[in-house]
């Protein structure tokens, strides 16, 4: 049955909305379906605790069991997990030492998953920049860190480095790291251009402000060692800048997008190519992105679009400047969709985003068929109202 109630909209109005949109049901995998055509990760976020005692704006305190539960989850739709990304609060919450034990614990649940698709973040964030760091001291962390993945059994996700982009004076030093960090890897890995929309420490990564030039270095490191490159993934919020890089990247090598704004016609793809994925908004809209990637596979391209194509707007409200805050929407819809029984982040990131936004949130998923329980997503929203006052 449809639900009804108040949300603010801006200009401190409250306006009255009914939920209308049927949930997009979990597709069910039957033997002998095809596979999916892409490759595709979601970047996984983490469920916190609420009921620990401790300052939720310093220490960690995840849930563990929920945590994994919602990598099951992804796994059970087909996804594979992107796991301790930016999604999960790495280096905006979560430090390496909370990760070293985010990697481990999931690692464990994944050697019970035959054929489990998984992938972790390996980086420097346990190196802060500083004007005493040295590039020797950035390629010994990045060392630290990818020999702890690799030690777990996992397959690195290469992250970019804060401290790398404050330390680095030319592409050159950048080329120097990467190149020997990718001689050292047992298997391929994936490297990840981060924008500075996402994470402002980043600017200028590659070594240029002007994302075209910094290409040209990105592309030239990828392709020089293209057998140790499993793909690229790049976060830069256009289309236009992925394809380009796309279409020049070693043919061994994929295109994984981090375009939370266009993803849906870059998985599709075009008569020259087509990008695979590595997304947070998967997280959120997890069985949609598993039903469209199962008519994909079946060349169902109308299908396909006609799935994932409302869901974009919702990514592109939860993405929205400051981008750097999409976390906070990813939890939210986790909330009013049962995966966690809280409203609660690390460091208390649930304060990131106004009721306003939360609430154009909750009516947008509505509209991309995401509230997997609609009434219950309502009642969850008239929580977070009550807070608010309203």
């Amino acid at each position: 049955m449809p639900a009804t109630l108040r949300l603010p909209v801006s200009g401190g109005k409250l306006l009255d909305y009914t939920t209308a949109n049927t949930p997009i049901a979990p597709p069910r995998r039957a033997a002998g379906e095809p596979a999916f055509n892409r490759v595709a990760y979601a970047a996984a976020h983490v469920v916190v605790d609420p009921l620990a005692d401790n300052d939720p704006w310093i220490d960690r305190n995840i849930d563990w069991e929920r945590t994994i539960a919602f990598r099951e989850y992804l796994w059970d739709l087909g996804l594979g997990v992107a796991e301790a990304m930016d999604t999960a609060q790495r280096g905006m919450g979560l430090d390496w030492t909370g990760a070293k034990e985010l990697i481990a614990n999931v690692q464990s649940a994944a050697r019970k998953r035959p054929g489990a698709l998984i992938a972790y973040g390996a980086g420097t964030d346990h190196l802060a920049p500083g004007p005493d760091v040295t590039i020797d001291d950035v390629i010994r962390a990045y060392e630290e860190q990818v020999a702890y993945v690799e030690g777990q059994g996992g397959r690195v996700i290469l992250m970019a480095s804060r401290a790398l982009a404050a330390v680095a004076k030319s592409p050159d030093d950048y080329a120097r790291v990467y190149a020997r960090i990718l001689r050292q890897v047992r298997e391929p890995v994936m490297i990840h251009w981060l924008g500075d929309m996402f994470d402002p420490a980043l600017a200028g990564y590659w070594g240029s402000s002007d994302d075209l030039r910094a290409m040209e270095t990105a592309i030239a490191i990828i392709n020089d060692n293209a057998a140790r490159v499993d793909g690229v993934k790049i976060s830069l919020l256009s289309a236009e800048k992925e394809i380009i890089m796309r279409r020049r990247l070693d043919p061994a090598v994929k295109m994984y997008t981090g375009d939370d704004f266009n993803y849906a016609e870059l998985i599709a793809g075009d008569e020259q190519g087509h990008s695979h994925a590595l997304l947070g908004i998967f997280d959120a809209i997890a069985p949609a992105a598993s039903a469209a990637l199962q008519k994909l596979a079946m060349d169902d391209i109308k299908g396909f679009h006609d799935i994932l194509a409302p869901t974009v707007p919702l990514s592109r409200h939860i993405f929205k400047t400051p981008t750097r805050f999409y976390k906070t929407g990813v939890v939210f819809l986790a909330y009013l969709n049962g995966f966690q029984n809280h409203f609660q982040m690390l460091g208390g990131q649930q304060s990131a985003r106004s009721v306003v936004h939360l609430a154009e949130l909750f009516r947008l998923a509505d509209e991309a068929r995401v509230l997997r329980d609609p009434d219950m997503a309502a009642n969850r929203m008239k929580t977070i109202l009550a807070t608010a006052g309203i």
